[in-house]
């Protein structure tokens, strides 16, 4: 049973989640083979004040190009 765990940060829609699942889903199968009803997608919601780059969290750097 193939797992891919996605982490993402907060704030895409619930159709964008969906899209992203199902387009994953569709590749694991192809390039597996694996049953599509066999094949888990986690997706990992990640606040931007706890997602940083440069030690820089999203949040903040949202507030700086303001």
């Amino acid at each position: 049973m193939p797992i891919a765990q996605i982490h993402i940060i907060e704030g895409r829609t619930r159709e964008q989640k969906c899209s992203l699942i199902k387009e994953v889903t569709e590749a694991i199968h192809r390039s597996t083979g694996a049953d599509h009803d066999r094949i888990r997608v986690l997706l990992y919601e990640i606040p931007d004040e706890n997602w940083a780059a440069g030690g820089v969290s999203k949040a903040d750097e949202k507030l700086e190009n303001r």
